[in-house]
């Protein structure tokens, strides 16, 4: 087994700084979307994801590929936001086969009353304290850093 090429002080102190961002920011988002709209992160994510949709659908195959998630996660959240009202599911209008998701107008009521304060806190926590320069250099060093991990089969 090769020897393990340990993390120098430098990348050791970065790494933490990124590890405790990689936790306090979906707490943080988690806990806005909760007190601001009574949603939790994945429940707006389904409502913005469909929202987005043309037209106004999306197969429940297409949102678990949109949001990353496994089928059985993404099916298990739209049972519970049925029963709440959000959403409908119906067979695909294309062909039948599958399931489309669409919001009610409860869902589009939320998603519409969710997304400004959810855009000012991800404006506030990520945008205004980084110029557009850094904020291109953190696209590219999420990218890359994305990649990594996606040629090693780890995402």
């Amino acid at each position: 087994m090769p020897e393990p090429r340990w993390l120098s002080s430098h990348e050791q102190e970065l790494w933490l700084e990124f590890r405790e961002f990689l936790w306090g920011f979906p707490s943080a988002m988690d806990r806005q979307l909760s007190r601001d709209a009574g949603l939790s992160t994945g429940e707006y994510s389904v409502l913005a994801a469909v929202s987005q949709a043309a037209p106004d659908r999306l197969r429940s195959g297409d949102l678990a590929s949109t949001l990353q998630w496994e089928r059985s996660r993404v099916s298990h959240l739209l049972r519970r936001m049925e029963a709440k009202g959000l959403i409908e599911r119906c067979a695909a209008s294309c062909d039948g086969r599958g399931q489309e998701i669409k919001l009610t107008d409860a869902g589009w009521d939320t998603i519409h009353s969710a997304a400004p304060d959810h855009v000012g806190f991800v404006r506030e926590a990520l945008f205004d304290s980084l110029s557009c320069d850094e904020q291109d250099q953190l696209r590219t060093i999420l990218a890359k850093v994305r990649s990594a991990v996606v040629e090693r089969e780890l995402w």
